[in-house]
């Protein structure tokens, strides 16, 4: 490919911008807030699954609760209606002493009910202790992502500021080299992640540091401005001697 020296400095030039380009992009991967985000909403993730089943114990013992006062009020009525008949019972005694074994057994089942009521409300407070820890813990991770975030936009945004203002200067420095060997440049800078252009030092690649041999380095400086590294394939530029 024909090439003047002065569009090859171009391309030198461009490369180094590129390099820092992409020594930017690596800043950005390597910021550590998107990562510390994914933990975040892992965790959050997590804890709301936890919520969804403190809900669920929460509903199941408030059902409990209710059922348990309903039927201890029902037995509170039963209870008084049987102590107005043993009252009323006058000396009827066989009466008040079904009566008088009818309440004593409300009475011990009110009882049991009465602890039933004690082990529920010491459950559902529990509940509700766990509750109050999952929505703080919630909390904390909500201002811990909102601060990642802020972090993230703030820093990444300098950044990629920076690249922008590379990408212009590098641009502009392309505007003035023949399409063809810009496109070849990239292709080769793509291929190779990295350095797209080295240098013929007397008979090494700048890059690679290969040792050209005679033939192939005669070729080589018949070819100059522009060659190609036989060893790593990068363009080379070959200054006149």
């Amino acid at each position: 490919m024909e090439a003047r020296l002065d569009e090859l400095d171009s391309l030198f030039g461009a490369q180094k911008i590129d390099l820092g380009i992409r020594n930017l992009e690596k800043q950005l991967e390597e910021l550590p807030q998107p990562k510390a985000i994914a933990e975040v909403r892992a965790k959050r993730a997590a804890l709301q699954k936890k919520a969804v089943q403190i809900a669920a114990l929460k509903k199941d013992a408030s059902k409990r609760l209710a059922r348990t006062h309903d039927e201890d009020a029902s037995l509170a009525k039963k209870e008084s209606g049987v102590q107005a008949a043993i009252e009323a019972a006058g000396g009827d005694y066989r009466n008040v002493e079904a009566r008088t074994k009818e309440l004593a057994g409300i009475a011990k089942r009110r009882s049991a009910l009465a602890e039933n009521l004690e082990q529920i409300e010491a459950e559902l407070a529990k509940i509700a202790g766990l509750g109050a820890q999952v929505a703080a813990a919630l909390q904390e991770l909500d201002s811990a992502e909102a601060q990642a975030i802020a972090d993230y936009r703030r820093e990444g945004g300098a950044l990629k500021q920076q690249m922008a203002v590379l990408e212009q200067q590098r641009d502009a420095i392309l505007a003035g080299v023949d399409a063809q060997l810009v496109e070849a440049y990239r292709k080769i800078a793509d291929r190779l992640g990295s350095v797209a252009v080295g240098e013929l030092d007397g008979d090494r690649c700048s890059v690679c540091r290969s040792v050209i041999d005679g033939g192939r380095l005669i070729d080589l400086r018949n070819q100059a401005p522009l060659g190609t590294c036989p060893s790593c394939t990068r363009m080379l530029i070959i200054r006149p001697e």
